[in-house]
């Protein structure tokens, strides 16, 4: 099934030196554009990530430091990045989860100033999950009656991704070949941060997602416990979450 869209979607997946959005980096980056006439663009590049590559990571994607010690840093291919993906909808496999939250990270650290809020993201994980319960393996051989060759690479993965979810589509009547319904259907949860440590309660305000505080208004426990801020700022949390948490209290400040 053509998708069917108003913007850009692009599919994308990365390889990384592990799994802590914030201590890990990336390490490969592959994504596919789809524009709404159809046509597709492919891209694949790597990324030296200036940390060591873990074992247990090289023995997931093999991709090891060699492989990567001539590449450019995040940093110098970051601006361009962020120009193919301007204006266009995300999608990917525990995207939400994972791949756009380190993607922001990033971002962040590079200083490059990309809001990616204002698009739409849709994860294939999430549809499969909610229909079927399985892994992206098993959901390229469910839908699509192939077996994923070279799985837990970038490249790979970024297609079948791509090709589950027209298959999806053209599986469910149900799911609209839509993409605010896409990214609507494949979201758990209304999250603030891309992190999910903060999420939008059914009134429109801000509450955390965790610890002590999960539930209680963001601004709330600003008054009650003004030290909760800082210990959240100087700890090991996401650039995203921070720069969130941040304008959460400056709006407080301003509404004095």
């Amino acid at each position: 099934m053509q998708l069917n869209l108003k913007s850009p979607l692009v599919f994308f997946d990365l390889e990384t030196t592990g799994i802590d959005i914030v201590k890990d980096r990336i390490i490969e980056i592959s994504y596919v554009k789809v524009f709404p006439n159809g046509k597709e663009e492919t891209k694949t590049m790597r990324i030296n990530p200036g940390i060591p590559i873990p074992p247990a990571s090289t023995a997931i994607h093999g991709i090891t430091d060699e492989d990567v010690k001539d590449c450019p840093k995040f940093k110098e291919v970051a601006k361009n990045l962020a120009a193919q993906i301007e204006g266009c909808d995300l999608a990917g496999y525990n995207s939400n989860r994972f791949d756009i939250p380190l993607l922001a990270e990033e971002f962040l650290r590079a200083g490059v100033d990309i809001d990616l809020t204002r698009r739409r993201f849709i994860d294939v994980q999430t549809i499969f999950h909610k229909m079927e319960q399985r892994t992206l393996s098993a959901a390229y051989k469910f839908y699509c009656n192939k077996n994923l060759e070279n799985a837990h690479t970038a490249a790979a993965d970024t297609m079948a991704t791509y090709e589950v979810l027209k298959a999806q589509l053209d599986r469910y009547p149900e799911l609209k070949n839509d993409v605010k319904f896409l990214s609507d259907f494949s979201c758990f949860t209304n999250n603030v941060d891309f992190a999910g440590r903060m999420v939008y309660n059914d009134k429109g305000e801000e509450v955390f997602n965790f610890g002590k505080y999960k539930g209680r208004l963001v601004q709330e426990v600003f008054k009650i416990d003004p030290s909760y801020y800082a210990w959240m700022m100087n700890n090991d949390f996401p650039l995203n979450t921070k720069q969130k948490l941040t304008e959460i209290k400056l709006r407080s400040f301003n509404a004095k």
